[in-house]
Formats: C-alpha cells, sequence, structure tokens
C-alpha cells in the first residue's frame, strides 16, 4: 500500500518510518534541506529510534517536496503538518493542514485523509462542511519528544476518529508495523478523538503543574520537596512517575493543548482548566523571584531544551524565566550546543561550556547535568529525580 505523510516533525517522521517498514511511504516537506536529509537516511530530528531505524532498516521511503509526487495513488495521506496556537485568536492556526485538504481535494484522488495533527474539538466536520468532503477523519498522537518512534513501536493505544472498514484499515497498518502484541484500538467518532487528544495532553499538563506547586510550596517553606513527593506517589492511585519538578511545562503540545482546550470551555462552566494555563507563568515567576534573591550579574542558562536527549526548546519554560530576569536588568548568557547564531533573544550564545561556567553567577538549569558537577555550588535547579 502508498501511505503520503504530509510533514515530518516527530509526527511525521516517526509515522513515516514506521509505516515504511511494510509499505510504500512518500513524505512531504516543503524544507528541501530536510528531504535531501531523509532521502540520505539521515534524521533532521533527535530521535533515537528514527535515527537508528533510517541507518540500519530497510525501509521503503522517500522524501519529496512535489504534492503530486506524494499524493498520487496513496491510499491514505496522513497530515502531520504544524498547528501552532495563536494567542490572538484564541485557536490553532490550522492553516497547514487546511493547506493540503486544498490540494488533495485539487487532485480528485480517491484517497482519505488522517490528520495527526492536534486540532480543535469539531475541526473534522467543520472541514467536511467547508470543503464538502468525506473522505477525512482524525487519529491522535500520543508521541514524547526524541522517543517518538518507539512510542508508534509501542504505542499505549491507537485511536481512530471513525467507526468504518477504512479506519479499521488504517488502524490495522499502524498495528502490523509495531512491536507490541496487545495493542489496545478504539474506534470513536472524529470530534470525539479530538477531545481525546486535548483532555489527556491537558492532563500531562495538570500533573506537570500539580508536583510544581508542590515544589514551590515546600520550597518557600524550607521543607524536603522529595520526601513529600515520594510519600505522595507511594499512594498507586498517584504513582511515581511524571513527578519531577521543572521550570514548568513547555515544548510542543501542552502549552498550545492547553490553551485550546480552553478556548473550546468559551460557552462551558470551568475553573480547573484556566488555572492548569495559569499555573505556568504563576511557576517561571516564581523561578525568576527565587534566581533574583542570589543578586546576580550574570546568570547563566544551561541548555534551552526541557528535556534529556531532545534538540527541540520550542515554547521551553526557561524561555520564559529568561524574559522576566532580563527585566530586573541582569544579564543572560545561554549555553545551548544545538545553536549556531552568536545571539538568541538578545542574550548572548556562549559556545565554551568552561567560559560560559566562568561567567555565570547563578547557572539555571531545568534538568541537572554531569557537566555541571563542579559547579554545582552555581547551580538553580529544581531536578529531584534526575530524570524528565
Amino acid at each position: 500500500m502508498k501511505v503520503a505523510v504530509a510533514g515530518t516533525g516527530y509526527v511525521g517522521l516517526s509515522i513515516a518510518t514506521l509505516l515504511s517498514q511494510k509499505n510504500e511511504v512518500v513524505a512531504l516537506d516543503i524544507i528541501p534541506e530536510k528531504v535531501e536529509m531523509i532521502n540520505r537516511r539521515i534524521s533532521p530530528i533527535k530521535d533515537k529510534e528514527i535515527e537508528e531505524y533510517l541507518q540500519n532498516k530497510n525501509l521503503n521511503l522517500r522524501a519529496t517536496l512535489g504534492y503530486k509526487d506524494a499524493f498520487n495513488n496513496a491510499e491514505y495521506v496522513v497530515i502531520s503538518t504544524p498547528t501552532n496556537y495563536d494567542d490572538i485568536n484564541n485557536h490553532f492556526d490550522t492553516s497547514s493542514v487546511e493547506d493540503i485538504i486544498q490540494k488533495v481535494k485539487s487532485m480528485n484522488i480517491n484517497t482519505t485523509m488522517v490528520v495527526k495533527s492536534t486540532i480543535p474539538v469539531g475541526f473534522i466536520n467543520e472541514m467536511k462542511q467547508k470543503y464538502n468532503i468525506d473522505n477525512i477523519m482524525f487519529s491522535p498522537e500520543f508521541l514524547r519528544e526524541g522517543r517518538a518512534l518507539y512510542d508508534n513501536l509501542y504505542p499505549s493505544r491507537i485511536i481512530v476518529g471513525e467507526k468504518s472498514k477504512r479506519a479499521e484499515t488504517f488502524a490495522n497498518l499502524l498495528k502490523e508495523c509495531s512491536l507490541k502484541e496487545d495493542v489496545i484500538i478504539k474506534y470513536m467518532d472524529s470530534t470525539e478523538a479530538e477531545a481525546v487528544k486535548l483532555f489527556a495532553n491537558t492532563y500531562l499538563a495538570l500533573r506537570v503543574a500539580y508536583f510544581n506547586e508542590l515544589d514551590t510550596y515546600a520550597e518557600l517553606n524550607r521543607l524536603n520537596t522529595k520526601d513529600i513527593i515520594e510519600g505522595v506517589s507511594l499512594d498507586p492511585r498517584i504513582g511515581n512517575h511524571y513527578n519531577n519538578p521543572s521550570f514548568g511545562y513547555g515544548g510542543y503540545c501542552l502549552p498550545k493543548d492547553t490553551k485550546q482546550l480552553l478556548a473550546n470551555y468559551s460557552k462551558v462552566p470551568q475553573n480547573l482548566i484556566e488555572a492548569i494555563v495559569k499555573s505556568n507563568d504563576t511557576r517561571k515567576d516564581h523561578i525568576a523571584n527565587m534566581v533574583m534573591k542570589y543578586n546576580p550579574k550574570v546568570v547563566g542558562v544551561y541548555r534551552l531544551t526541557m528535556k534529556i536527549n531532545s534538540d527541540n526548546f520550542r515554547s521551553s519554560a526557561i524561555q520564559g524565566i529568561i524574559e522576566r530576569i532580563k527585566k530586573q536588568n541582569v544579564e543572560v548568557i545561554i549555553y545551548e550546543p544545538t545553536l549556531k547564531q552568536e545571539i538568541f533573544n538578545d542574550c548572548k550564545v556562549e559556545k565554551d561550556l568552561q567560559q560560559f561556567k566562568n561567567i555565570s553567577n547563578v547557572i539555571l538549569a531545568n534538568r541537572m547535568d554531569d557537566n555541571l558537577k563542579e559547579v554545582a555550588n552555581k547551580v538553580y535547579t529544581r531536578d529531584l529525580f534526575s530524570r524528565d
């Protein structure tokens, strides 16, 4: 079977790699460098399993800049283009998804579009009416940065937003290419599937915010946060996972998905969803205030990335903390090996790690690193368990 995948970020490239084990997959992107890298079997994103599979597996995968080349004769067109949140309109910017829908419709081909980009609740039904189409459904992704292919190889569940034969065929495509024996597949309407995605990510944001606010309370009252969290987490209903304090939630999904869910609540009573969104700003305020208590002249930021073994720092919480510190007229320097430029957000990017450590009065590290052990007395972190 031929499958086209539009967009080669974490979601698109992991799906393309997964399905190309047993199917012909053509990946579409608008960036020539990414297309060239994929065709040379080099991953344009940092992901251990994607890198290994591209290098070592016999994949029927190629990338292209031409949408007609990608979509022609494809039984499924998987749409995984970016949908950033528009704070002005309180809505995901779904223009890239609609662009693919329009291209597929213009070709008048017999294919089924499967949207895997995160979208507002009700989007698929809206597209069906707007473009007078029925060949489209939603299937949410539940992936971690840096482990996207792993999470597709061992999926927690497969959800397809349609109860039909073509939905079953697509679900089985994913299942057959996975390595997990007992994969749970659930079919529902696309609107419910859209809600699953937003509610799942908002719950994860809630959990991050909860343990961060526990940590704030303990820090200001000079209590042992680690002891409290370990005691709380021994309750099996809570569990000892996803409980390591941080500077806030960030990344591709949680900030924008929580805001979109809140926007979907515009005519529905709520308190909790809004609190989850606001809590992230409150946490950044607290971290910045704690740093300023040291009266630093130079604050060093060790890595913009949120997680270990990731090269993504989109919407990372540390960037909001940098803005707050700069407003106090304190110099901020950044050590981030993935950055090629000399300046980032009006902050100097220091390429020399030793120089970075020498210059900084206080070093902000969302996650502790062996590189900082010799200057541990300078490091401000809330990392208690040395894991994400």
